[in-house]
């Protein structure tokens, strides 16, 4: 009769899955409908046109938001015009011998040389090197805060003092107090020294998670509503995850971090581009979390627009990642689905 039982109830969940795996993914774009880190309606044509060599285009925006002072905006493109030229670098090599002293393409060679030197397995000689390029582009446009998010990633990649860090987020904050990328940057580099420090009694490297969710915290409780840092302290559940440092922080810590960052991204339209890194991050950490109710509305709301981070990781296909998570995320609501009805709810409360 156990065995009997067993057997129903591995019948009944097989079925329900089957049946109601359409209604779980009502809303959700089918797997090759999704792309990775897809440019929006402004960079794409830049891409373009760069992808033949043109960089025209690719000018014309960032001066734009140079102009217009839209940093956030700024930060986005500059990444994303320095990870096409490290694979396709003759548009940037053209620009730069039309217009040496173009902030513009000083900004994007700066972001070029950083991240080549990243790369590399001597990061932090390589890096070392480069401080000229950054303060050339920092001084080309004096109010931009993008190259001082640069500079902080670069302090980070050198193992810059604390001392020296402040400095130069002095400098940034004071150009922008509210720059996304740049309070990303100065997470990363608390989260990096204190993942470096070494417990003085077992000898063994950890990952002291207070200091990065104070800052978040503080930052994000200073922030605007619709502000992308709200989802600060998300990100700073997310690095200690990543960084196997999860079990050390209090999972409420993480949970009410996530619950912020589900505010933030119900203030912005389902599909929406702007805020989908911060939505890719939510959901990892909502999947990493067990909470598979609000998992799959945050991968309802992300649409087609998957994101390098959270997903990369060394010899990983984050495109792969992304949407085997949301299929972890169908299978595990799947059985508690009534076989009539409607679809459950999973948890109460995504919990």
């Amino acid at each position: 009769m156990v065995r009997t039982m067993s057997l129903l109830r591995a019948l009944l969940s097989g079925a329900r899955a089957v049946r109601h795996t359409p209604q779980l993914v009502d809303g959700l774009p089918p797997d090759h409908a999704v792309l990775l880190d897809a440019p929006d309606e402004r960079l794409g044509p830049a891409l373009v046109a760069a992808a033949l060599g043109d960089h025209a285009p690719a000018a014309a925006l960032l001066a734009a938001t140079r102009e217009a002072a839209e940093w956030e905006s700024r930060d986005r493109y500059v990444v994303r015009l320095a990870a096409f030229a490290h694979r396709r670098d003759a548009w940037l090599a053209g620009w730069l011998a039309d217009a040496p002293q173009d902030p513009d393409a000083l900004l994007v060679r700066a972001e070029l040389a950083v991240r080549k030197a990243w790369e590399s397995p001597a990061r932090a000689e390589r890096l070392r090197e480069l401080g000229p390029v950054i303060e050339a582009a920092a001084a080309a446009a004096p109010r931009d805060p993008v190259p001082w998010r640069l500079a902080l990633d670069h302090a980070r990649g050198t193992q810059a003092t604390h001392t020296a860090f402040e400095a130069l987020w002095e400098q940034a904050v004071r150009r922008s107090a509210h720059h996304y990328g740049c309070h990303v940057a100065a997470l990363e580099y608390l989260s990096a020294q204190c993942c470096a420090r070494r417990d003085a009694t077992l000898g063994t490297r950890r990952c002291a998670y207070r200091e990065c969710f104070d800052f978040a915290e503080q930052a994000a409780a200073d922030a605007l509503p619709d502000s992308l840092i709200r989802a600060l302290p998300v990100r700073a559940a997310c690095t200690q995850l990543l960084a196997g440092g999860g079990a050390s922080a209090p999972a409420g810590r993480i949970d009410a971090a996530a619950d912020l960052a589900a505010e933030l991204s119900a203030r912005y339209a389902p599909g929406d581009p702007w805020p989908a890194e911060v939505r890719n991050v939510l959901a990892y950490v909502l999947v990493e979390r067990g909470r598979w109710a609000a998992a799959l509305e945050q991968f309802r709301l992300i649409g087609p627009h998957a994101t390098s981070f959270p997903w990369a990781s060394p010899g990983d296909d984050p495109l792969g990642r992304f949407l085997d998570a949301r299929d972890a995320v169908r299978r595990e609501l799947a059985p508690a689905v009534p076989l009539r009805g409607r679809a459950g709810r999973g948890r109460s409360g995504g919990h």
